[in-house]
């Protein structure tokens, strides 16, 4: 499902009238996060997670802080629970065995770069793989998990919708208060282009309690089609209109935008009618790399994958905080 356009719109009757659901929805992760120790697994625990729902952008983040991490021989091993996906593990994922309905789509992703594991249990996912030789844990999502002690926590955020109406779910985006979230939290990565970034700063900035990275997403616009040739996107990610509107700032001829749900399966039906639109238009089919994992075989030579690469306006911030956790 998309998230209702209230979420993202000045407090109105909606979130009024659902508040009451939020702040008990606030006070059961309260609750939850109030749990016994966190389990510690002999390698710092470095979480990336968000106080959104929705993509915001963790998963490019994570394969940042792994080639970060190699520089410094911090190898590092990612733990992710696999949403999505029918595993329970621990197990690692293999990108030549495993599918987007074993795992999950992100897994895959991240498998392709650094050892990935799934599992829903996150400590005994955090085990496993410091037994097969992991010497830092990325885990992914996770920051309202209590199972992990966290050396490092870094909160990621779309600058472009921010924390939405602040409010928590159902009345907004949130899974928790953002004061309540910034106060767990080491660092805050604020993900945008300069403009958002600038009404991120206006609207959030009073309310950010930790140091504040900037960074964007770069799309890496390998096997586009050449300039002026009509183009059909789509995307099932938590705000596909950003993946549109990157296409168009490429000089994409963006004849046809669907915007799937999160996760949304690509089964063969949906891919055939999508397929036919796009002979309609003589377009070609364009997606991101999070959804062309979880293409049909033989979809996969058909679609045209825009891979993005995390870019941060000043890395010092970062590189310190991690040659701490390295250090300690």
């Amino acid at each position: 499902m998309q998230a209702p356009e209230f979420w993202y719109q000045p407090p109105g009757l909606c979130a009024a009238l659902l508040s009451p659901l939020g702040a008990l929805y606030a006070a059961g992760t309260a609750r939850r996060l109030r749990g016994g120790p966190r389990a510690r697994i002999g390698a710092p625990v470095i979480c990336v997670g968000n106080i959104n729902v929705g993509g915001t952008g963790k998963t490019p983040t994570v394969i940042a802080l792994a080639k970060r991490l190699a520089r410094r021989g911090g190898h590092a091993h990612a733990v992710t629970r696999g949403f999505g996906g029918s595993l329970q593990g621990p197990v690692q994922v293999d990108p030549m065995r495993h599918k987007a309905t074993e795992t999950g789509d992100e897994p895959l992703l991240l498998a392709a770069v650094l050892p990935t594991w799934v599992a829903r249990d996150r400590a005994a996912g955090a085990a496993a793989a410091v037994r097969a030789g992991a010497r830092v844990i990325l885990l992914d999502d996770g920051f309202q998990n209590p199972a992990l002690a966290h050396d490092l926590s870094l909160v990621v955020v779309d600058a472009v919708r921010g924390f939405g109406n602040g409010r928590v779910i159902p009345a907004g985006p949130l899974r928790e208060p953002v004061a309540m979230g910034l106060a767990r939290a080491d660092l805050l990565l604020s993900i945008g282009p300069d403009a958002a970034q600038e009404a991120f700063e206006q609207t959030w900035g009073a309310q950010v309690t930790v140091p504040r990275l900037k960074g964007n997403l770069v799309p890496l616009p390998t096997g586009l089609p050449p300039a002026g040739a009509p183009v059909l996107a789509f995307a099932g990610i938590g705000h596909p209109g950003k993946f549109f509107a990157m296409l168009k700032e490429l000089g994409v001829n963006l004849v046809w935008a669907e915007a799937l749900s999160d996760h949304q399966p690509l089964t063969e039906p949906l891919m055939t009618r999508l397929r036919a639109r796009a002979r309609a238009l003589g377009a070609q089919l364009v997606t991101t790399q999070k959804d062309a994992v979880r293409l049909p075989p033989r979809f996969r030579a058909l679609v045209v994958t825009i891979p993005v690469r995390l870019r941060l306006d000043d890395i010092a911030p970062l590189d310190a905080a991690l040659d701490g956790v390295l250090s300690a």
